[in-house]
């Protein structure tokens, strides 16, 4: 449990850039860590901590500008989505705060945040790691993007009311082509996200595995697939119907046919702060309000 936390460190905040409350716990957060010494920095974007903690910026990738100890994600789970892949290629531990509806991602509520601070800096914490995916994007004409989903990548149509045509290849070999509304490729951590809403399977969040899930598709084999983690899942825009590309629910690329989306598991890795275990299943009781009857 105890990981031995820095005495001094540089933390990362990553604030929702559309809550007042988020700003406010900020600001809350941010004169603890510069009273006990540590030096606040937030990405290019986020809320000003106001004339107190000026607009620090940590620029993800830049060499001289040495990667954070933690960062702390001040909002719900999409502020963790951004803060992970912020962080992820660095190793960076993250802590999760949760300002948002459900929380399955966050660590501790606004309250508890000092005291989770200084159990992080006492070193009285564990570390619980979770799958990203590797995300490939080879288009026409276009360098070919690298991107990581700590939920999922997904392929959707862009008309209303027409499909998308994805032909699916698995470990480099043909697998069958869909017309389908959208398909999903997911992490374990995704298959409570957009996956589960087209009534693909829970997953408990530490495995590793990939997790494919159409969306309404239009054929008999309407089923999920689930992958070994370094099985490569390619699908290829078919047809003559454009597709939107999202990762972790933000628009990443328009895809035309001949356009292919590669996933595989990552070697990089989600690490989230925890401060004892995680009963996935009474998380998963509690967040869906199931009954004990």
């Amino acid at each position: 449990m105890s990981q031995g936390g820095p005495d001094v460190a540089t933390v990362a905040l990553v604030v929702h850039q559309a809550r007042a409350d988020a700003a406010d716990v900020a600001c809350s957060v941010a004169d603890w860590l510069v009273a006990n010494g540590h030096e606040v920095v937030l990405p290019p974007g986020d809320a000003p901590l106001g004339g107190a903690h000026p607009d620090t910026r940590w620029v993800q990738g830049d060499p001289a500008v040495p990667a954070p100890a933690l960062a702390v994600s001040l909002g719900g789970d999409g502020t963790v989505l951004r803060t992970v892949e912020l962080v992820a290629g660095d190793d960076v531990p993250v802590l999760g705060v949760n300002l948002g509806a459900l929380g399955y991602l966050t660590e501790v509520e606004p309250p508890a945040t000092e005291v989770a601070l200084q159990r992080f800096f006492a070193g009285e914490y564990g570390i619980e790691e979770r799958m990203l995916l590797a995300v490939h994007v080879a288009r026409a004409g276009e360098p070919a993007e690298h991107l990581l989903a700590l939920n999922e990548a997904a392929i959707e149509k862009t008309r209303t009311g027409h499909t998308v045509r994805l032909d699916l290849s698995v470990g480099g070999r043909f697998f069958t082509s869909y017309e389908t509304d959208a398909m999903i490729v997911a992490t374990p951590t995704g298959s409570t996200a957009h996956s589960f809403s087209a009534r693909g399977p829970i997953v408990a969040p530490t495995h590793r595995l990939v997790l494919l899930t159409p969306v309404s598709p239009h054929m008999l084999f309407d089923r999920s697939l689930v992958l070994e983690p370094q099985t490569e899942v390619a699908l290829t825009v078919a047809g003559h119907r454009d597709a939107s590309l999202a990762v972790d629910g933000r628009l990443c690329a328009t895809l035309a046919p001949g356009d292919t989306v590669t996933c595989r598991a990552a070697t990089e890795r989600a690490r989230l702060v925890t401060f004892g275990p995680r009963d996935f299943v009474q998380i998963l009781k509690a967040k869906f309000k199931l009954s004990d009857r």
